[in-house]
This record gives structure tokens, sequence and C-alpha cells, in this order.
């Protein structure tokens, strides 16, 4: 029997990359998936997935798997996300924010590209985590509880190696930056509902979106050094089994991709 069956999940961004190797380890060990994306292929890549979970699984039982087309940024696709959740699950135990956008946004840019850039990015990785994640508080709490889980980035956390938070994404950099103040407020406020919220924050991933980068080309030399998305998604799965709430979860190239020991509380956020 899976660790996680008979829970609902929640995985934006879903399809490709973190994403799909979240949904893929959640389904793997028994919960009941519903991931959301742009790509208009959602239904066949959730097939897929759920094929991949059931290998995974073994002789267990693994989730099933549903994906729709949304953009977590437009409220009405949001609440077609949780519709199919409740009516395909009954309720929803656990979300991970995950869908992002990145864009290079140098302070010198023309004013009318800085303000699109700001909608481009804010919109999904700080208004779409706000929207669904107030729709998903109310079932979160109908359930008894559950986890939150934002996805974040490394550079939120005290630097190991040059190159952080890049002068040329500030706006990219902001948003993470502002993920914080949800997730330790959300951990506070929520805890007496039995509800954890944690971030993950990675540094390099071998995902679509690093790959572009370099066209799709990177350097192989580079690449062999990058986390590979099955790494995070495990290391979600730990996080879930813990317990704990309120921390930024940090994930390094070049060091053991792990939990460690928890805390002290003033350090949760900041690391």
């Amino acid at each position: 029997m899976g660790t996680l069956e008979g829970r609902s999940a929640i995985v934006t961004g879903g399809a490709t990359g973190l994403g799909r190797a979240f949904v893929q380890a959640l389904a793997g060990q028994g919960a009941d998936v519903t991931f959301c994306d742009l790509v208009a292929e959602t239904q066949d890549i959730a097939a897929e997935i759920a094929s991949a979970a059931q290998a995974q699984a073994g002789e267990g039982r693994a989730g099933k798997v549903q994906g729709i087309v949304a953009d977590v940024s437009k409220l009405d696709d949001l609440k077609r996300l949780t519709d199919a959740a409740t009516s395909a699950f009954s309720g929803v135990d656990l979300l991970v924010n995950n869908a992002g956008r990145w864009r290079q946004t140098p302070v010198t840019d023309a004013y009318d590209k800085a303000v699109a850039d700001w909608d481009y990015i804010m919109d999904t990785n700080l208004m779409g985590v706000l929207l669904l994640s107030r729709l998903c508080v109310p079932l979160l709490i109908e359930r008894g509880g559950g986890d939150i889980v934002n996805i974040s980035t490394y550079y939120v956390l005290p630097a190991k190696s040059p190159g952080t938070n890049s002068p040329d994404t500030d706006l990219y950099n902001a948003s993470k930056w502002a993920l914080n103040g949800f997730t330790q407020a959300w951990s506070r406020s929520l805890a007496d509902h039995s509800i954890r919220v944690n971030a993950l924050c990675m540094g390099a991933v071998d995902t679509a979106m690093l790959r572009g980068l370099w066209d799709g080309d990177p350097p192989q030399d580079l690449a062999a050094t990058w986390m590979q998305p099955e790494q995070i998604a495990t290391l979600l799965l730990d996080l879930l089994a813990d317990g704990r709430s309120g921390e930024n979860i940090g994930a390094w190239v070049g060091e053991p991709v792990q939990l460690g020991p928890r805390k002290p509380a003033h350090r949760t956020v900041t690391g």
C-alpha cells in the first residue's frame, strides 16, 4: 500500500519537468492526482503518467491521474481545477504550487516591457499561488488537514555558490522571495487546522525551462551536474512524510538531496 493512498492532490504545471515528476511520484505512492497545464495534451499526458506510476507502484495500487488545461492566473480556470479534483476524488488533501514562469528582466528595460514582464511573471508565480491556495484551504480544512507545498528557488536561501539572484531576472527573483511571505504566514495561520505549509527551494534541475537558456542544448559537462526532477520529487515525498511546517527546504547541485534536520523557528524560512 502506498504511503499516500486515499489522498487527493493537485499539482499545477504538471505536464512536464518538475511538475510531471511530482505527479508521478505522488500517484506512485497511491495519491489520486489532478494536474493542470497550458498544453492541450493533458489527457494523453495523464494516461502516460498513470501508466508510469503503476509501474513504479509494482504490485501496489497507484493513484488515478487526471489532467486539465488551465491557466493558474485565471480564477475561472482554477475553479474548474478544484471542481475536477473534488468531483473525481471527493476533496483535496495536498496542493503543490509548481507552475512558474521565468524571463530575463534587466532593470534597464523600457517601462512598457517591464510592466508586461511583471504581469507575465507575477500572474503565474504569485497570483496563481494566491488564488489556488485560497480556493484549496477550505477544502483542506474540510478533510481535517493536509499540505501546501510552494515550489521556490535556492535564491531565497543563503548562497553556497556565485550566481544566485541574477541581476537580469529581478522580477523572477522578487516573485520567489515573495513566496516566503505566503509560506511563513500560512504555516502559522493554518497550524490549528493541521495544515502544513512548506517550500522546496532548489538549484539547477534538468528541465526544459532550464535547457531553454541554451536553446535546448546546454553544455554537456554543465548539464551533467544538474539535479534530476525525480530527485526533487523524492524530496517532496520525504517532506510529506516528515510532517514539518513553515520551512524552506533547500536542494543544491553537488550536495545530497535530502531534508536535513529541522530548523529552529527563527531560521525556518531564511535557512
